[in-house]
């Protein structure tokens, strides 16, 4: 049996697009083209837009291609250097709009496939292909961790210097209102006496110390070994204790998903760290106790990955479904004051609705979904961010 190899993708696509034909590699051979493990496609299976079918037959006819046909769809079935290809279109789909379709590079040059989340959502948890899909996301989130990890511990600790001063200086900032380093989440949080709480990717430790001055157990967990000396210099300063975990929040030590914290926070610039939200949903309900709160707060989706501000002109840049990953500048690179050249970030952005449902389906009970308006002059009207507030069920 002949395997899938990438100079045969390339000689179909290239023949596809020099026709003008749009297309994406299906099923296994999607998955494969995505890098997931353990999938060995038996057929090269294209999908083509409908309306340019005659177009493939005419293309592919060197092949002899057998031609067949069903409710609603067409497809060519050939074979090229002894690989089974099977070209099909579906009737009245539109390829280059569909949502679902991403871009992977290989050898420098862009394959269109369907996304590997359209598979699992259509195939369901217990498919072994979709077993084979979750495997490959946690191997590509530790890869992920890994370079943040990297990127988050290039002189971290002096960019919260430059940009809060000294651990003394930062302390009483911090002291001085605790409150107000909470804000706008205060409503949310409630009374923080005697509760047990967490910041996820907390950072340099503002929210985690403003939260044991309140009179929280408060603890922190973030990747950066520089984030967490900081941190603990602050919190010392501070007079609180403020327990840190230097930790990728998804390969936490087993003994701190204690399932007794009242409050998981997490908030501004952290969602994206993830290519998978149900396993960070799941960590947050083994974190809380029956009745504990979770509160996130972050940019909202339509300013991260639709539109582009300028002053009082607003752009649509961006495509809101877009899925893929794309490199960032590392976020405390802005505070020093020399342009020196730091390690980038890797991200993934999500839909509000993504990350509804993957926090719904992990367990916890959706409370209350805010959308908060942005309050520039100039931006009047569109959403800045948001706040979820989800609970876990009594037990």
């Amino acid at each position: 049996m002949a395997h899938l190899q990438w100079h045969l993708v390339h000689t179909l696509v290239s023949a596809l697009e020099a026709a003008s034909i749009s297309y994406m590699l299906v099923e296994e051979s999607a998955l494969w083209a995505q890098g997931v493990d353990g999938i060995e496609p038996a057929t090269l299976k294209v999908e083509i837009q409908w309306d340019q079918f005659p177009d493939a037959r005419d293309l592919f006819a060197k092949y002899d291609p057998q031609e067949d046909e069903g409710k609603g769809w067409s497809s060519l079935a050939f074979a090229v250097e002894g690989m089974p290809v099977e070209v099909i279109c579906r009737y009245n789909t539109v390829i280059v709009t569909n949502v679902d379709r991403w871009s992977v590079l290989h050898d420098e040059r862009k394959v269109y496939v369907k996304s590997f989340d359209f598979y699992r959502r259509e195939w369901g948890a217990d498919d072994p292909r979709t077993v084979l899909i979750t495997a490959f996301l946690r191997k590509l989130q530790r890869e992920h961790s890994r370079i943040n990890e990297a990127a988050w511990n290039q002189s971290t600790y002096d960019a919260w210097v430059h940009r809060y001063g000294m651990p003394a200086e930062s302390a009483e900032w911090i002291r001085r209102d605790p409150h107000a380093r909470l804000a706008p989440l205060n409503p949310y949080l409630g009374d923080l006496r005697g509760k047990k709480a967490v910041n996820l990717l907390g950072s340099h430790g503002a929210k985690g110390i403003a939260m044991a001055l309140l009179g929280a157990d408060a603890a922190v967990v973030d990747i950066s070994m520089e984030n967490a000396a900081y941190a603990k210099d602050v919190a010392r300063e501070a007079g609180v204790e403020l327990h840190y975990i230097v930790s990728d929040v998804l390969e936490m030590p087993p003994e701190e998903l204690s399932g007794d914290y009242d409050l998981v926070l997490m908030e501004l610039g952290i969602l994206h760290y993830f290519i998978d939200l149900f396993p960070l949903g799941d960590v947050v309900r083994k974190l809380l106790k029956p009745g504990g709160r979770f509160v996130l707060h972050d940019f909202h989706p339509i300013s991260t990955k639709l539109i582009t501000s300028k002053g009082k002109k607003h752009k649509v840049t961006g495509n809101y479904f877009e899925s893929g990953f794309e490199e960032a500048d590392v976020a405390y690179g802005k505070h020093f004051p020399d342009n020196r050249d730091l390690k980038k970030v890797r991200h993934r952005k999500w839909t509000l609705g993504e990350i509804v449902t993957a926090f719904a389906q992990s367990g916890l009970v959706i409370r209350l979904l805010s959308e908060e308006a942005n309050t520039k002059v100039d931006d009047i009207g569109l959403p800045k961010t948001f706040t979820l507030v989800a609970e876990k069920a009594g037990e």
